[in-house]
């Protein structure tokens, strides 16, 4: 009996242990952009074993189980195979985790969860970001990692091997079901994490202000698995008070008719394109980030134009933007609604609502049209045609790594408005790829590749302006010119303000005059804002705001991340942890309040989106 409870905790120790090491990888490899001290880590690593050992639990559940099994069956060989197979998926699934998690925090932010298995639907699209050279590394990593950790658990093998198997005694019988009904129920309370009302969660390791020490302390495995349950068709849904509570807050906020509505253009019928800019955060611009040299183009125009100077976007990821934008609907901190068709057919839609009253309508991309389930939802939403990547030349098709460049994508939207015809109304979306990872764009006017990229776009946003304001269709023309997210870029992440502080931007002829609007607001409010520019009702969007309407009261601007909310006011700025249960950034002179307020929107959305379609 003593090897083989030696066997057991020395296999459990390892888990633990293997789980640590990880940690400490993930930190050492994406230390850019995130300062800490020794100690720092030394309190990651303290903070996260709660979480470490629960977990590890999970993977020694099997190995228990040979261990009780062994002291009555004599085929010692047969139960070693099976540990031996089970190591080498064990090995497999770590190994998976924890490269998929070290690699991809750099560009998403957050730990590994269920949401990226969603890109396995369309992998050329999810590898787009890197080069094949990046993705040939991590597999040798991958494989030596699986190997090492293989190794290491059949090191501990070798205890049950001196076990001889021998005939099974009452005295035997006994310890073993003595200590099988011991150990279950220690198992049951491990794994949950104590015998209080509150189970294990992610948010028990955050400890920290700093979101990547937070992030550092969180098990990879236990954060995928424990996102498992919340990858469906549904959202979650999102209890935080009752429902008098819940109505009080969302009283008035989202008006859904215009009134008195202040008129930025000349004409009701102007021919209406919105482009979609990849990853344009604010913080390349001069007016939010003080950058002269990256934009040029997009900060000259902001004084041509109608520019909304407090316009933030609503999510973090260009299928939650697009349809922010495009259907002024919610984002939610882990669901992707535009994967969602049985949903995103019963949502309104600026195209549908144009092509209700006599629009044509198109939308332009240069990459996958069927990535995110982007197909689906674009045509339920109301554009009649789709203009993208198979639609070019086999060379234009990868003269990116995400698909057609942008340059050659803003020709087709130039032609495509240069052959509108003058007895017709036309709506176009377009959305733009190049200035994403891994940044490989034509040219090179600066040094850094990532500002470089976005000085690409704004060449490409130059040339065409320049290009269709010569055409007769400018004087008729509205562009709307947006981001679908903002962008992480030195330093400025998830709980800063500037993260998610965009430009908007109207161009063309069909403007009255230049004007910059002051007024804070969201993503979602342009579908409510064009609409009523338009004379046209917007009664079925029922979480976008004519910011230009007399009933505009209360300017306020929400945005979700995974997994946390951030809310903007007259009061101040705050974000709320969704894993912590807690206010991290406190900037409003009334936190509590505003961070109230936002959840009793994402409450609210989270009970419409799951009603829709159920009726």
């Amino acid at each position: 009996m003593k090897q083989r409870a030696l066997y057991f905790i020395e296999n459990y120790l390892l888990t633990v242990l293997i789980f640590i090491i990880a940690k400490l990888v993930f930190m050492l490899c994406n230390q850019d952009g995130h300062q800490f001290t020794v100690g720092d880590v030394w309190d990651v690593v303290i903070h996260g074993l709660s979480l470490d050992l629960s977990t590890a639990l999970y993977f020694v559940i099997l190995p228990f189980l040979v261990v009780f099994v062994s002291v009555y069956w004599r085929k010692k060989v047969i139960l070693i195979n099976i540990l031996r197979v089970y190591y080498i998926l064990i090995a497999i699934a770590f190994a998976l985790a924890f490269v998929a998690d070290t690699s991809l925090y750099e560009f998403w932010q957050f730990k590994l969860d269920a949401s990226c298995l969603q890109y396995l639907e369309t992998p050329t699209e999810a590898m787009a970001s890197v080069s094949w050279v990046y993705i040939a590394i991590r597999v040798v990593i991958f494989l030596l990692v699986a190997l090492l950790m293989y190794k290491a658990y059949l090191l501990t093998v070798r205890r049950l091997r001196t076990v001889s198997p021998q005939p099974t005694d009452w005295k035997s019988v006994a310890y073993g079901l003595l200590a099988f009904l011991v150990s279950v129920p220690l198992f049951v309370i491990g794994i949950r994490g104590g015998l209080g009302e509150s189970t294990t969660n992610i948010g028990q390791v955050y400890y920290s202000s700093s979101q990547f020490l937070n992030h550092s302390a969180v098990n990879p495995v236990f954060s995928f698995l424990a996102s498992l349950e919340k990858s469906s068709s549904s959202v979650p849904e999102y209890k935080f008070m009752e429902e008098d509570e819940r109505a009080r807050l969302m009283a008035d906020i989202y008006p859904t008719k215009s009134i008195d509505t202040d008129t930025l253009l000349r004409t009701k019928t102007p021919h209406v394109v919105i482009i979609l800019l990849e990853s344009c955060g604010g913080i390349f611009t001069e007016d939010i980030g003080g950058r002269k040299d990256i934009m040029p183009n997009l900060n000259r125009y902001v004084h041509e134009g109608v520019y909304f100077s407090q316009f933030y976007a609503n999510s973090y990821r260009t299928d939650r933007g697009t349809l922010c934008t495009l259907s002024g609907y919610p984002s939610f901190p882990k669901s992707s609604v535009m994967k969602m068709p049985s949903k995103t057919r019963f949502l309104p839609g600026i195209a549908k609502s144009l092509r209700d009253v006599g629009y044509r309508t198109s939308y332009i991309y240069g990459g996958d049209i069927n990535f995110t389930n982007m197909r689906s939802y674009l045509m339920t939403t109301g554009f009649d045609q789709l203009h993208w990547q198979k639609d070019y030349t086999l060379e234009e098709q990868h003269s990116a790594n995400w698909g057609v460049r942008d340059d050659i994508t803003f020709a087709t939207l130039y032609e495509q408005i240069a052959g509108f015809k003058s007895n017709e109304h036309y709506f176009i979306g377009y959305s733009t790829l190049s200035s994403h990872e891994p940044w490989d764009v034509p040219t090179h006017e600066l040094k850094e590749e990532i500002p470089n990229a976005f000085n690409y776009l704004d060449q490409c946003i130059g040339t065409f302006i320049e290009k269709v304001r010569k055409t007769p269709q400018w004087d008729n023309l509205l562009v709307v010119l947006l981001p679908d997210h903002g962008f992480t870029y030195f330093g400025v992440g998830e709980e800063h303000e500037m993260h998610d502080h965009v430009p908007m931007l109207w161009l063309g002829g069909a403007l009255k005059e230049p004007r910059r609007i002051d007024v804070l607001c969201n993503q979602t409010d342009l579908p409510a804002t064009l609409l009523g520019q338009l004379d046209l009702p917007h009664d079925d969007y029922l979480f976008s705001r004519d910011v230009m309407s007399r009933n505009y009261t209360y300017p306020f601007a929400v945005h979700t991340y995974n997994n946390g909310i951030t809310m903007k006011d007259s009061t101040g700025f705050a974000v709320y942890d969704l894993n912590a249960n807690r206010i991290i950034v406190d900037k409003s002179t009334d936190s509590e309040a505003l961070i109230k307020r936002g959840m009793a929107i994402l409450q609210t959305a989270s009970e419409h989106i799951n009603r829709l379609g159920t009726n």
